[in-house]
């Protein structure tokens, strides 16, 4: 099928994503050396599946001859900064921003597929190679932390609106 130009923003933004996804477990991971050993491996699981959906897309990208989106950087600061932060708050707000961010992740991913099924189906199979693992992401994070509890009371509706308002930006720039 024809690949449009709305398919190649999509692919984009969902790259940069990526990249600001390793960035929220690289300043997890280094701060939950100290306050969440426990999920330390964990996150370094998570950041390297995380790499893996960068190099879907990056690759997906280089195919189209497109560049980055303009958001890359900004995704990256955001995503450190957001680890660090959340990191400093041990294990119960690690894991409510896992959930936030991968709660919005897979409803994009969702309506992304649906509206790219039949009419650019590249793009459909490099965004569905990452579902699964994002899912996975999802569910185990949400296993570490109730979500009456006021760490995810407080992080989620934060962290969720964070990504949709860097998501729309994306889309735009």
């Amino acid at each position: 099928m024809a690949r449009t130009k709305r398919a190649d923003r999509i692919l984009k933004v969902d790259h940069a994503g990526e990249f600001g996804a390793i960035s929220i477990y690289t300043g997890q991971v280094a701060v939950a050396k100290v306050f969440a050993r426990e999920l330390v491996p964990e996150l370094v699981e998570f950041r390297s599946h995380e790499r893996g959906h960068r190099a879907i897309f990056a690759a997906e990208l280089a195919r189209r001859g497109q560049r980055r989106c303009r958001s890359y950087w900004l995704c990256g600061l955001g995503g450190l900064t957001l680890g660090l932060i959340t990191g400093l708050f041990g294990r119960a707000a690690i894991s409510a921003t896992t959930v936030a961010v991968e709660s919005v992740v897979l409803r994009h991913l969702t309506s992304q597929r649906l509206e790219l099924c039949g009419v650019d189906d590249a793009a459909v199979v490099a965004i569905s190679a990452i579902v699964s693992e994002e899912q996975m992401h999802h569910d185990q994070a949400a296993s570490h932390v109730a979500d009456t509890g006021l760490w995810f009371r407080v992080i989620h509706p934060v962290v969720t609106a964070a990504t949709e308002a860097v998501i729309w930006l994306g889309m735009r720039l």
